[in-house]
C-alpha cells in the first residue's frame, strides 16, 4: 500500500498545532481551492472520539465524496482519521503532534490504496502518490499560516 510521511514544524504550542488539525472550519479554508464543503458535519461542530464527517469536493476536475472518522484521539499527542465511504479501496491518515525546539513538529503518516488492482496500483504510483503529498504540503502550510500568522486565534 502506498504510504509517505511528512513532518511540518509549527511554531506554537503542541495544544494550539492540535486544536487546530482537528478544527473543521480550518480544514474546509485550508481545502478551498478545491471546492471542499462538509455535506455532514461531526456532530457539536468539532471533531472527538468517533466523530463522522462526509466531505465533498473536487480533484482532477471530478466531483468526489469521502466519509470519514475520527479515531484514536490522544489529545495533544495523535488521532488518526481513515475513509469509511468513499473513492479509496482505502485512506488511512494518522497525525503526531510532538514537542520541538521551535515549537510542535507535526507528522503526517499517509496510507492508502486505489481500487481496481493492478490499474490503481499503476494510478498510486504515477500519478495519485504525488498529488496526495502536494495536497497535504498544501494543507500544513494553511496551518502553518493561520496559526503562526496570526489568521486565527486558536485555544490553547
Amino acid at each position: 500500500m502506498p504510504r509517505f510521511v511528512l513532518e511540518t514544524v509549527i511554531a506554537a504550542p503542541r495544544s494550539v498545532v492540535f486544536a487546530a488539525a482537528l478544527d473543521p472550519e480550518l480544514h474546509l479554508q485550508s481545502m478551498a481551492r478545491y471546492d471542499e464543503t462538509m455535506i455532514e458535519e461531526p456532530a457539536g461542530g468539532a471533531f472527538i472520539e468517533g466523530s463522522t464527517v462526509t466531505w465533498r469536493a473536487r480533484h482532477f476536475g471530478i466531483p468526489f465524496r469521502l466519509r470519514s472518522v475520527v479515531f484514536d484521539i490522544d489529545a495533544p499527542h495523535r488521532f488518526t482519521d481513515r475513509q469509511i465511504a468513499g473513492p479509496f479501496r482505502e485512506l488511512r491518515h494518522e497525525h503526531v503532534f510532538e514537542e520541538h525546539s521551535r515549537g510542535t513538529l507535526m507528522r503526517d503518516t499517509i496510507e492508502f490504496r486505489s481500487p481496481f488492482g493492478p490499474l490503481g496500483r499503476l494510478v498510486d504510483a504515477l500519478v495519485l502518490g504525488r498529488y496526495m503529498e502536494r495536497l497535504i504540503a498544501e494543507r500544513n502550510s494553511a496551518l502553518v499560516a493561520a496559526i503562526e500568522d496570526g489568521g486565527r486565534t486558536l485555544p490553547a
